[in-house]
């Protein structure tokens, strides 16, 4: 089983299952019964010792499947008790028909109870699937909760109970499965909001289906993988040169904020910048140069000090530790005149939102969902309710290619399929993490001259180095430590192996 790179809605997904069945002649039923062999591989895959199986059924074709799955299982040999929520005789359609063929086999179908959970080893969730769009009648949010008390594993088919399918939220209540398989294509709720905490490990299969080509069937999202960063780094030539990999100019570190410019420099020379500056408030400039010598690094007292250092340089990052006073209103207003294609991160960022000013052509844009709402006159709950609706309207706002940090960053750009990164883990929410990951696009921009492809490449390389760090332990990582492993994830000769 293999997981495709796009993304689908709900609405896509119905309608590759409707044109299989109508141009390309696959009966539903084959459908069905290709999904409950899928759901058996999976769950004698993750769970090779169960022998005793609950499974939870509703009604259509997500209770189907959870028949078909439970008539293959007890062929196999497993002991298998099905509870229904829908009674089998006010099923209609493929449905009905599983459960004929389920109860034709000698199995019974009991009513579904709580109390009857705990016979088992393993629970499958086959209740509501795809077809939700509003909270739950109360005796399946009944059953949901009691599946979630049960103390037992529960794979999910398809998505799990109670979670929109498009925009990953909970309608109600919701599953909370430790293995979701999804058919045909994946879902993009599996991915958004509170998908990735509900769904657990993520199996996909096509059941025997060949998707539409992308130009009949966009994907609302894409998954970033590790070609983006070899995309936007290729392999240097043996004679190149600093020269030849951009020249970054970092506006950064009001005073007393040495380390937000420390942090986000080290991460630009992490990732290949040529030359990296940083303009400060003079006060930090000490500190930052006896730890890391390699950056130019000077205290801009006025916007005159910028005037130079914007003339030579390829992209200009400005925001970390920036402050929203006097001085970094005027260090924003000169890099906003230089024309110079930004990366705009942070206090910057807020102070955009209070002048409603646009950056340059190329530019890059990095809110948290805080300063997303800022930026839209939103609440941060707001944003995070339809991430993709929030993306959507931040591109059309700024003009700028937007990457809009959280659980599941999401990267959009005007006349671009988005795209999301699945990498990245919650030892990653600790101070400088924002910062470090303006110095990795700032760097990758520098070099490839391509936004789309840098904020992609950057957002990739900088979860990769938090994946890896956080699998040697512990709850929260150091943003400086992330930055010290970026050169790895962007030492593209390696790029696509397993470290």
């Amino acid at each position: 089983m293999s997981q495709a790179r796009g993304l689908y809605s709900v609405a896509q997904v119905r309608a590759f299952d409707e044109r299989a069945i109508h141009e390309l002649g696959v009966p539903g039923y084959t459908l069905m019964n290709r999904a409950g062999a899928a759901a058996l591989r999976v769950l004698r895959e993750r769970w090779p010792a169960a022998r005793r199986i609950g499974i939870a059924t509703g009604g259509g074709n997500n209770g189907g499947d959870g028949y078909v799955l439970a008539r293959l299982a007890r062929a196999a040999g497993m002991g298998v008790q099905l509870l229904a929520l829908v009674a089998p005789e006010k099923l209609s359609g493929d449905a009905r028909r599983a459960a004929d063929e389920y109860l034709a086999s000698g199995a019974p179908a009991r009513p579904f109870a709580a109390a009857a959970l705990a016979e088992s080893e393993l629970l499958v969730d086959a209740l509501l699937g795809t077809g939700l769009r509003a909270e739950p009648r109360p005796d399946f949010l009944a059953a949901i909760r009691a599946l979630n008390a049960a103390g037992r594993p529960i794979l999910a088919l398809d998505l799990p109970s109670g979670l929109d399918g498009d925009r990953g939220s909970v309608l109600g209540e919701a599953v909370r499965a430790d293995a979701t398989i999804s058919f045909v294509a994946p879902k993009v709720g599996l991915y958004l909001g509170d998908g990735p905490e509900l769904t657990g490990r993520l199996y996909c299969d096509a059941l025997q289906l060949a998707l539409p080509t992308r130009a009949a069937a966009q994907p609302v999202l894409e998954c970033l993988d590790q070609t983006d960063i070899a995309l936007a780094l290729p392999a240097r030539a043996r004679s190149a040169h600093k020269g030849d990999f951009g020249r970054v100019l970092l506006i950064a570190g009001g005073p007393g904020m040495a380390g937000a410019a420390r942090l986000a420099g080290e991460a630009c020379l992490r990732c290949g910048a040529g030359l990296v500056s940083v303009a400060t408030a003079a006060e930090n400039v000490t500190a930052i140069v006896a730890e890391r010598p390699e950056l130019i690094c000077f205290g801009a007292d006025s916007a005159g000090a910028l005037n130079a250092p914007l003339a030579a340089a390829t992209v200009v990052a400005i925001g970390p530790g920036l402050g929203t006073g006097v001085w970094a209103r005027a260090m924003l207003d000169a890099a906003l005149a230089g024309g110079k294609p930004l990366v705009v991160d942070a206090d910057a960022l807020n102070l955009l939102a209070a002048s409603r000013q646009r950056p340059p052509a190329g530019s890059v844009v990095t809110p948290h969902p805080g300063e997303a709402g800022r930026l839209l006159g939103l609440s941060s709950e707001a944003i995070q309710a339809d991430r993709l609706e929030s993306l959507r309207r931040l591109v059309e706002s700024t003009g700028a290619v937007v990457v809009l940090k959280g659980a599941g960053t999401l990267i959009g750009a005007s006349g671009r399929v988005s795209a999301i990164c699945p990498y990245g883990n919650p030892a990653m929410a600790a101070p400088g993490m924002g910062d470090v990951l303006t110095g990795a696009i700032a760097a990758i921009l520098g070099q490839c001259g391509d936004p789309w492809l840098a904020a992609r490449a950057g957002v990739m390389a900088h979860a990769l180095a938090g994946d890896e760090l956080a699998r040697q332990g512990g709850r929260s990582l150091l943003a400086l430590e992330v930055a010290a492993r970026l050169s790895r994830w962007v030492d593209v000769g390696r790029a696509g192996t397993e470290r």
